[in-house]
């Protein structure tokens, strides 16, 4: 693997591959049934794999500006427009934003816009002009975090939130190929990133699969604060289908809030 590979450009492509092959979960747009739910504020959404979002971190969504931040696959920013907000939904995979306006055109959700970009750099959006940042689980294919949190921050309103998933980094001291095994076998030191390691930046590749990188707690948390956040929720959730899962949880999520 080149250490110059652009990671950007490689997870967008990436992830183009996911969505044409349907091959991936979280590029599986949801149905008329959930959308028909959340147009009569029966709602639910997950930042992390299985464990919903609980309704306590929304405010009121009817005419809410909400970003969903690296969030395209036709799931949840379909779900918030139905409910009411106002969504605008940002990915770095063009056919991601696909699934979300093949489920607005579906069903007639002209309050969802979609928007190409890197969630470190959000200069197309004017500063204070969301009430809610919604980002699941997606900057582990991000190389550095911390812009994204100061961006998000910029973006959003006084008296916003921002509903944050992310990876528990432990996953990531694990050999992976052994875990499938249903083996815990510690090999790699945090944090971690694929590009480091050749064996798993060349499986990656070559299984089309993205490139992931773990983060620190510290950029993960402290990022957060020190851009100027509150924490004031905090929940963990479990992978399925992995054995580290049985031993600790392997997501994170958080509501901040921009007083």
């Amino acid at each position: 693997m080149k250490k110059d590979l652009d990671i950007r450009a490689y997870n967008r492509d990436a992830w183009n591959k996911h969505v044409d092959s349907g091959d991936n979960e979280w590029t599986i747009p949801v149905g008329p049934e959930l959308i028909k739910r959340a147009r009569h504020g029966d709602f639910s959404v997950l930042l992390t794999e299985n464990k919903p979002v609980p309704a306590s971190w929304f405010p009121p969504l009817q005419g809410l500006d909400v970003l969903a931040l690296a969030c395209g696959g036709g799931q949840q920013g379909p779900i918030l427009a139905a409910a009411g907000a106002n969504v605008t939904v940002l990915d770095n995979s063009p056919r991601q934003l696909d699934r979300d306006l093949e489920v607005a055109e579906r069903e007639g959700l002209q309050n969802l816009l979609t928007v190409e970009g890197d969630a470190r750099n959000l200069e197309m959006f004017k500063n204070e002009s969301f009430d809610l940042v919604f980002h699941p689980v997606s900057n582990l294919f991000i190389p550095t975090i911390r812009p994204v949190w100061l961006e998000a921050f910029r973006v959003l309103r006084h008296s916003g939130s921002m509903l944050a998933g992310f990876m528990n980094p432990i996953f990531y001291i694990f050999d992976f190929d052994e875990a499938e095994k249903g083996q815990m076998v510690v090999r790699y030191k945090l944090p971690f990133n694929d590009i480091d390691h050749p064996e798993t930046a060349d499986r990656q590749i070559t299984n089309g699969w993205p490139l992931e990188h773990s983060h620190s707690l510290t950029d993960q948390l402290a990022g957060q604060t020190d851009a100027g956040f509150h924490i004031i929720g905090f929940y963990e959730d479990h992978h399925n289908h992995t054995i580290i899962s049985e031993y600790s949880p392997t997501y994170i999520a958080t509501r901040a809030i921009k007083l």
